[in-house]
């Protein structure tokens, strides 16, 4: 099966830029494509991480010498683990007018190694896992897909648990393990799963905290690992000033549905809560996705009130607000929309769903259009939503 990326070369004007992502999201691959003629330096090579590693000076010194092959990108993948070579780069982008594409899967890494950022020298991008419009299909097995998850080699795998169970054990090794971003490896690995099982919900340190054995401040910690190794985000809630009394904590969201069942070890089936759970989380995806491949400024937060009315997701302040539900929709599973505008003007509101076809609800406040899945993300990617 061939799949497309959407993520796009920037035209950086020349400039360098950053390409960020978890480990297997298919960053080498996406740069053989769009890069075929660039030098190419694989950090994962041992004999290459040796070389550089030893003599961040050598990045230099062989710069010269690619230069007269009128190649215009040098590609560093996986720069974090020689972060030393970042001030190599930052003197060719300075005195040679050097453009390069650098990868990584953690910049927690390349600080703790006090890693040149380049100050601003190099564009950020992101590439996240499969998005739907990827792999758009006739008829897509939601439930696979959420048992699969959306990175390239599990989605397209005929075992993809086997594919999750490595994936697991090879981060908990290489990502943590190895880089001491924690010397308590078993609390971790249980902080993993409790975290996963409230993937989607408010974050609460102190529950999670009793739950693992650890403390608070370390659980925070713990979060803050996920984060700076792209296995996670928080998804803030709407905080502007409000009549009602509204919840304030922010939400966590793995970055892979199959990655979040996994370590829950679940196995979500239609009709029930933790499909309807994991929907949302597909929907969250494919809008980080769109923020990161075509709109970098778009806004997003959720909204609920401590009576617990809820709005999943807002976009751009008030501009759209979304709302997940996998089973039939009726006008009462919209209560969290309606209270939305009796908290201020709200610009569409939509309901996605599994319906076959679009159609519309009525409240007091106006209409609430009813889209299926696929139709919501046709129209956002083809920019008719925001």
């Amino acid at each position: 099966m061939k799949i497309t990326r959407l993520l796009s070369l920037p035209d950086t004007g020349g400039r360098s830029c950053f390409l960020w992502g978890p480990r297997k999201t298919g960053k080498t691959t996406w740069l053989k494509q769009a890069l075929p003629q660039a030098i190419y330096i694989d950090l994962l090579r041992t004999q290459t991480f040796a070389e550089y590693a030893s003599r961040p000076a050598l990045l230099a010194e062989r710069y010269d010498e690619w230069e007269e092959s009128a190649r215009s990108w040098v590609v560093i993948d996986e720069v974090q683990k020689v972060p030393q070579l970042l001030d190599e780069v930052h003197w060719l982008i300075e005195n040679r007018a050097a453009r390069f594409l650098l990868t990584g899967s953690s910049a927690r890494k390349l600080r703790r190694g006090q890693g040149n950022l380049l100050g601003g020298r190099a564009w950020r991008r992101e590439l996240k896992p499969l998005t739907l419009q990827e792999i758009r299909q006739p008829d897509w097995n939601l439930e696979s897909i959420v048992h699969s998850g959306l990175l390239p080699s599990h989605f397209l795998a005929p075992q993809p648990s086997e594919e999750l169970r490595a994936y697991v054990a090879d981060y908990l090794h290489n990502e943590v393990a190895a880089e001491a971003l924690t010397r308590n490896l078993p609390a971790f690995s249980e902080f993993l799963r409790v975290a996963a099982l409230g993937c989607g919900e408010i974050l609460n340190l102190e529950n999670v905290a009793r739950e693992v054995g650890v403390s608070a401040r370390a659980v925070a910690n713990y979060y803050d690992i996920l984060e700076d190794t792209l296995l996670g985000e928080r998804l803030p809630a709407w905080r502007q000033k409000s009549s009602r009394r509204m919840v304030r904590g922010d939400k966590f969201y793995f970055f892979d549905p199959g990655v979040s069942n996994f370590l829950a070890r679940r196995r979500p089936r239609t009709g029930t809560p933790e499909f309807g759970k994991s929907l949302e989380h597909l929907v969250w995806m494919e809008l980080r996705a769109y923020q990161a491949y075509r709109q970098q400024d778009l806004e997003m937060h959720y909204w609920r009130t401590s009576n617990g009315q809820e709005v999943d997701f807002l976009l751009n302040g008030r501009e759209v607000a979304v709302e997940v539900k996998s089973g039939r929709v009726h006008l009462t599973d919209c209560k969290g929309l309606s209270a939305l505008v009796d908290d201020g003007a709200v610009g569409q509101r939509i309901v996605v769903d599994l319906e076959e076809q679009p159609r519309r609800l009525q409240d007091r406040h106006g209409p609430i259009r009813v889209v299926p899945l696929g139709h919501f993300v046709d129209e956002l990617w083809a920019g008719r939503l925001l």
